[in-house]
């Protein structure tokens, strides 16, 4: 059976940044350790006036095609995930075609275009999408461009402000893949919640307590869901857990909880028991209550050990390397997480090559999903490629006051004219709007 996977990936985060313990925490009158430790942030990326989730996703999708040679007639799909949008009929995927076809000889009117919502998990979805249309050998030879872009703003004051993002994912999707093979099996959980939503407005309404217990709810039915499909899951089996990462601290705590979860009945558990006790089962004990207290009990001694720590370094710490400097990038978040993981292992000389990932992605609304991959042998020269380093080193470090210019000229609600902060050059800008309020850009020598 012929393989399909990512493979290549490139990112595109917003030229601008914020200092969060530097700039951030001294305005509110906080703690710097609130945000780097509590939170696990260091920065947030923006966009510049002429950025948005159409440039982004643009510039990231043009860096991948021209590192693998790619052209329009490669392409058979482009799919655009985002909880960005600004417009209900036209998807940003014709947006993104328009851009390229600036900048190539060839067209994509034989690519099929679409836009994929649901919340964060839309990018994993519309991963989903291109392997089912491969499989089912409706690609023709041609491969799908899969883009994650988004603006994670939040109103001013809110409590997620310092979770704010910006930045877009490419990957394509292909047989044959030269970074991961896709898992056929995946588990899913999902329910109708209320714990994070946009209805008909711009930035987020959230219930950030109820938002903590929906994502890791999910998550547990959907890893539950994975095995009974995939067969139980082992801490040994897998190298890195790339979670959905609104911001790093929201991933200890399901790293934690996933951790207890698959280490039940297993020798771990076993050799732990000396130390901390074996988990607690259910049907020991009286009330519903008294169960769940014993779990919490059971859960903050693990926590404390040297053997879930030194996995939790080995296994989750690494993948989230650069969301502690760009903040939440909504779609493209997890995906960020899978980067940070291959990046870590490059950095370190690790041979990936045959190993697994064990890929947590989730969207409130709700919606986990878990999957697996498996790492191809030519990851190391897929990511060695990146300029991460280079693209977080290069953003234009904002004051508070630039801050507010910027966040202003990115409410729709607001008519602001911001001057740019930084200098475009070989990427696409957004350059005014067309006759029927349409978006228009054009590309920067």
């Amino acid at each position: 059976m012929t393989t399909v996977g990512i493979d290549a990936v490139e990112i595109w985060t917003g030229n601008l940044k914020l200092d969060l313990p530097g700039t951030f925490a001294p305005q509110k009158g906080e703690d710097p350790e609130k945000y780097t430790k509590g939170l696990g942030l260091n920065a947030s990326s923006f966009p510049d006036s002429y950025e948005d989730i159409v440039t982004m996703g643009a510039n990231a999708a043009h860096r991948l095609m021209e590192r693998k040679g790619l052209e329009p007639d490669d392409v058979g799909r482009i799919d655009v995930a985002t909880e960005s949008a600004f417009d209900n009929s036209k998807p940003v995927s014709t947006y993104v075609a328009g851009c390229l076809e600036q900048v190539y000889e060839g067209d994509f009117h034989h690519a099929n275009k679409g836009e994929r919502k649901f919340a964060c998990i839309a990018g994993t979805q519309s991963l989903d999408d291109a392997y089912n249309w491969i499989r089912a050998g409706r690609n023709r030879g041609r491969g799908a461009i899969v883009i994650a872009t988004d603006t994670a703003l939040y109103a001013r004051g809110d409590a997620g402000e310092a979770t704010q993002g910006a930045g877009a994912v490419a990957m394509y999707i292909a047989e044959d893949p030269d970074l991961v093979e896709l898992s056929p099996e995946q588990g899913y959980g999902s329910a109708d919640e209320t714990d994070f939503l946009k209805p008909n407005q711009q930035f987020p309404s959230v219930d950030g307590k109820r938002s903590v217990q929906v994502y890791l709810a999910r998550m547990r039915e959907a890893l539950q869901d994975f095995e009974t499909v995939a067969g139980d899951v082992h801490p040994d089996d897998i190298a890195f857990i790339p979670f959905h990462t609104p911001f790093p601290g929201m991933v200890r705590k399901a790293g934690l909880l996933g951790y207890r979860y698959i280490t039940r009945d297993t020798a771990i558990e076993e050799e732990l028991a000396a130390e901390i006790g074996r988990q607690p089962r259910e049907e020991a004990f009286d009330t519903e209550d008294d169960y769940h207290e014993a779990l919490r009990e059971y859960t903050d001694a693990l926590k404390e050990t040297d053997r879930y720590q030194q996995w939790y370094a080995e296994t989750i710490d690494p993948t989230l390397t650069i969301s502690r400097e760009v903040g939440n990038w909504y779609t493209g978040s997890v995906h960020i997480a899978r980067i940070s993981a291959m990046k870590h292992a490059l950095e370190n000389g690790r041979d990936l090559t045959g190993e697994t990932l064990l890929v947590g992605s989730y969207g409130s609304g709700a919606q986990a999903e878990i999957h697996a991959e498996t790492v191809c042998e030519c990851w190391d020269e897929e990511i060695e490629a990146l300029n991460a380093d280079e693209q977080l080193a290069a953003r234009y470090d904002m004051s508070w006051e630039d801050y507010e210019e910027v966040h202003d000229a990115h409410n729709h609600e607001m008519d602001v004219d911001v001057e740019e902060f930084t200098t475009p050059e070989e990427e696409f800008v957004f350059d005014g709007w067309g006759r029927m309020g349409e978006r228009k850009y054009r590309y920067v020598e």
